[in-house]
């Protein structure tokens, strides 16, 4: 059983989760975790222990010194910790690890076991993988509902934007992870970023921040942004920079972004224009 630390009963808890590895192209998922982390000056609640879901020859510990020049090894896992968002009435938890090498069903008991002793009843599941999508438009993002209904625990856009998960094939943890909060009752809200499989190294910011823009919204809350959509924008400058250089590169971009730009001429709606002034309002206002 994972061991807490300090962990005040928590209000109304949502989980928001992504893993490392296959889910994760581009960091993209892990990286709004990250944000998350520091932007909420979030607790640690526990770790899990890493000797019995990683395989230390595929995911290796590293070596790290400190200021002094201490050297200390740290390992692969799995990290809880929990946040008390500024402006809002509930609490976060927040789960950041790798995805396991093995053991994937005791990996997702123990992990629901922790969340279930915090209070959590909804979660939010961040993952991205590679698509075909033009780097110089916006990332789509797709999302899907499972479990018990999750109206009225989040804020769900209205137009049909969240459906039920209809998908078939190989999945990762995180699909393990969804399907077993569904079985422990816990509503489940799934977000996929599509980060430009032609420039898929990491990191992948403007993939972050599209992804951290839904999670603002099911949340109904504002995150401070900080250095994000610069860097969003520096890396699709980088990018333009790097197509423009390859004369072959430069035409797939140009036939991505005409078949984008006429699947998704209805996605310039009244209603994507009036959320986006809300989200600018709501931002003003928390400014």
């Amino acid at each position: 059983m994972v061991e807490f630390e300090n962990v005040p009963e928590l209000v109304d808890p949502v989980l928001v989760a992504a893993f490392e590895g296959w889910n994760d192209a581009g960091e993209a998922a892990s990286g709004v975790i990250r944000h998350l982390e520091s932007a909420w000056d979030a607790s640690p609640v526990a770790e899990l222990d890493p000797e019995d879901y990683y395989d230390f020859q595929v995911t290796r510990p590293t070596v790290e010194l400190d200021e002094d020049g201490v050297r200390s090894i740290t390992w692969p896992t799995t990290r809880i910790s929990w946040a008390r968002p500024p402006g809002s009435s509930r609490d976060v938890v927040l789960i950041r690890g790798i995805e396991p090498n093995m053991r994937w069903r005791s990996f997702c008991r123990e992990l629901l076991e922790a969340v279930e002793r915090l209070g959590v009843r909804t979660a939010v599941l961040l993952g991205a993988l590679l698509a075909d999508s033009p780097h110089t438009r916006p990332v789509p993002v797709s999302g899907s509902v499972s479990g018990p209904p999750v109206v009225g625990t989040l804020r769900l856009e209205p137009g049909g934007r969240y459906e039920l998960s209809r998908y078939e094939g190989p999945t990762g943890i995180l699909g393990v992870l969804q399907d077993a909060c569904d079985k422990a009752h816990i509503g489940t809200v799934a977000l996929w970023a599509s980060v430009p499989h032609y420039v898929s190294h990491p990191p992948s910011p403007k993939a972050t921040l599209a992804l951290l823009r839904r999670v603002e919204d099911l949340l109904d809350l504002t995150v401070a942004l900080g250095e994000l959509p610069e860097e969003a924008r520096a890396w699709e400058h980088g990018v333009n920079e790097l197509a423009e250089q390859d004369t072959e590169v430069a035409e797939y971009v140009k036939a991505l972004e005409e078949q984008k730009d006429a699947a998704e001429l209805p996605e310039a709606s009244g209603d994507a224009i009036a959320r986006e002034f809300e989200r600018y309002l709501k931002g003003r206002d928390s400014g």
